[in-house]
């Protein structure tokens, strides 16, 4: 039905476009078109052609109610999740300032006997220690192959060559740049601009523009902060923006390509490691079997890769290889060569 209802939104909106008017000019193109090249008004018994349009208009009026709740809703839940997470985060910064303080060490004057018996359990912590550090030592002398291990996972964790100067993905998978924050899912991105004003910003101080690869997010008289080629495509109809606290503007976008992670938001941003991307298990579950599937694999496809090791197609190649090599064992593969 989605498919069927957008098959003539381009030449739609190439109409719209063309309307000064607005809404209220492009509605009376169409009445106009049915009176001159149809029987619409004429054709029917009387009352029938304002029952069709009040049923239509019904009809889609419940439609865009129900998903202007939905994005209300929507919009209501991401921003109480985004004033906990600044709540928290300043407890965390406060619990911080306050640790230092609260491990400051107190002075306390000892009496001769308690100074003793504090010396004597310092110099037996020393004697344990003294053991333990011989021990370990002696443990090492026999296993040098642990040692060996644990600095060849070290090696494992070492980033690529290619990946060293990519930037690490911040909580929302996305990154923190110097104007703007961008966190993303595998279907959509969530864009953050802050602006140093002085007083509240309004829709008529600021200019936003989405188009399907094409971003634009600035303040009206002023250069703008983004003006530049998106990633990739996005659905234009089904993304938004709205202005925060009156100083900041978030931009809501629908990614057309809902199994990939975005590398930057806009073509002139430092690159993002997609590698280091840990999504949430909770994203996981809201997707449907055959999605989660492909998305689980990729992952997995991408950790091997990231390891040096082979994905899952390269695995099977492997494992068919190797069960006719069983097969055939009167032949020789020693010096062939495989990709």
């Amino acid at each position: 039905m989605g498919e069927e209802e957008e098959k003539f939104d381009g030449m739609l909106l190439a109409m719209a476009q063309q309307h000064e008017g607005g809404v209220q000019e492009l509605v009376n193109t169409f009445f106009g078109f049915l009176r001159r090249k149809t029987d619409f008004f004429t054709g029917a018994n009387v009352g029938a052609p304002e029952k069709l349009v009040h049923e239509s208009f019904s009809h889609h009026n419940k439609l865009a109610q129900k998903a202007h709740r939905e994005k209300l809703a929507k919009q209501e839940k991401e921003h109480r999740e985004k004033t906990e997470r600044a709540a928290k985060l300043a407890k965390e910064e406060e619990r911080k300032k306050k640790k230092p303080e609260e491990n400051e060490p107190k002075i306390k004057e000892l009496t001769d006997e308690e100074a003793e018996k504090l010396q004597s359990e310092i110099d037996q912590k020393k004697v344990e220690e003294k053991k333990k550090n011989e021990n370990a030592s002696m443990k090492n002398t026999e296993n040098p192959s642990k040692e060996t291990d644990a600095k060849g996972s070290d090696s494992e964790g070492e980033e690529d060559e290619k990946d060293k100067d990519k930037l690490k993905p911040n909580s929302g998978n996305g990154a923190d740049l110097p104007n703007y924050r961008w966190t993303q899912t595998l279907s959509e991105v969530d864009l953050l601009v802050p602006f140093d004003v002085s007083f509240r910003l309004k829709g008529k101080d600021v200019g936003v523009d989405i188009q399907r690869r094409h971003l634009k997010v600035g303040l009206k008289g002023h250069p703008p902060v983004i003006d530049c080629d998106m990633y990739n495509e996005v659905k234009v109809e089904e993304s938004s923006w709205l202005i925060e606290d009156g100083k900041i503007i978030t931009v809501h976008l629908e990614k057309i390509n809902k199994m990939e992670w975005w590398s930057k938001i806009v073509t002139t941003d430092p690159e993002l490691n997609t590698k280091k991307i840990c999504p949430e298990n909770s994203k996981l579950s809201d997707l449907d079997n055959e999605t989660r599937g492909m998305v689980e694999k990729m992952m997995y496809d991408q950790r091997q890769k990231s390891m040096g090791l082979p994905t899952s197609e390269e695995q099977k190649k492997q494992d068919i290889l190797q069960k006719f090599m069983a097969q055939h064992p009167e032949m020789d593969f020693s010096k062939a060569k495989f990709s």
